[in-house]
């Protein structure tokens, strides 16, 4: 591991055309030769883009493949880049929304796209903030994560394990949850909220914690620049009337913008989890038995 952290610190150095051309070639090679990933990848594709052709869902699976390893190989930027590089490569549009924290609990609602560090870097390069977590196997490699997301203002980060209680401290206290809904961890604190179309189950936790806190809801979404020019934050405005009283109509709701977001960038979003491993008692699952559980490495859990 630490070699692995040794390159990493190497290619940082690195043009990110550079970085970015090398990633898709280890995305294309990774795309070939690891077949349960590919295979979780296009079913997720065939539930949730039905209308593209088995060539078309070929071509994106591949796309996807090359973005994910494109960002793995520029996390080093990330974790080491001067803060003068990354605020070059780095466009938040339209802004930090330092207004909305200072007034009061803030919820950064951030999906799964395979950028999503660089959002969570360009939130800490302006103010601290808060997270789940999951401990690296590596303690080398746990501790070179841990001290990348912080080195530009602390950030706190808690495991799913102890509850919602330190996370509603620390938003009282004005510091920002990062927070990352929409992936299938159980039926647990979960609702089979449509994604696609398809029953997915989705952690309610944002709208519960919105409406314990009254924090505001402010998606955060980061993409890649075309030409390997870097990456685009996009900070949405505060969603309105949020969550309201009904929990699963408000968790309607996020899965609903989340879809809109993956329409405008359909390889980015990290298809290789398995979104429908948890099925409604009686519905078969989509998924064969040979396919091993997928997670996005080295990133926060949803709550």
């Amino acid at each position: 591991m630490r070699l692995l952290l040794g390159v990493m610190w190497l290619l940082h150095w690195l043009p990110l055309p550079i970085l970015g051309r090398l990633g898709e070639a280890i995305g294309t090679l990774l795309f070939a030769i690891m077949r349960p990933r590919r295979a979780i990848t296009l079913t997720n594709l065939r539930l949730c883009l039905p209308t593209l052709s088995e060539q078309e869902r070929d071509a994106l699976a591949k796309k996807h493949f090359q973005a994910y390893a494109r960002s793995v190989v520029e996390r080093g930027v990330l974790w080491w880049g001067s803060r003068a590089r990354l605020e070059r490569l780095i466009t938040i549009a339209p802004g930090v929304p330092l207004e909305a924290i200072k007034a009061g609990p803030v919820i950064l609602l951030c999906p799964h796209f395979v950028c999503l560090d660089v959002a969570g870097v360009a939130m800490a390069m302006h103010t601290p903030g808060c997270s789940i977590y999951t401990r690296q196997k590596s303690q080398v490699f746990d501790a070179a994560l841990r001290k990348g997301r912080s080195r530009f203002h602390p950030t706190r980060l808690f495991s799913r394990g102890e509850g919602v209680k330190p996370i509603i401290r620390a938003m009282r206290e004005h510091v920002p949850f990062f927070m990352l809904p929409d992936m299938d961890f159980g039926s647990r604190d979960a609702e089979f909220v449509p994604f696609f179309g398809i029953p997915a189950a989705t952690l309610t936790a944002t709208a519960r914690i919105a409406a314990m806190t009254g924090a505001q809801v402010i998606p955060v979404i980061a993409t890649y620049l075309p030409h390997y020019r870097g990456w685009k934050v996009s900070v949405y405005p505060a969603w309105e009337d949020y969550p309201g009283k009904d929990m699963f109509a408000a968790t309607r709701r996020m899965n609903a913008f989340i879809e809109q977001r993956v329409l405008e960038a359909p390889a980015e979003y990290f298809w290789a989890h398995k979104r429908f491993k948890t099925r409604p008692a009686g519905e078969p699952g989509f998924y064969g038995a040979d396919a091993p559980e997928t997670r996005i490495p080295d990133t926060d859990e949803g709550l």
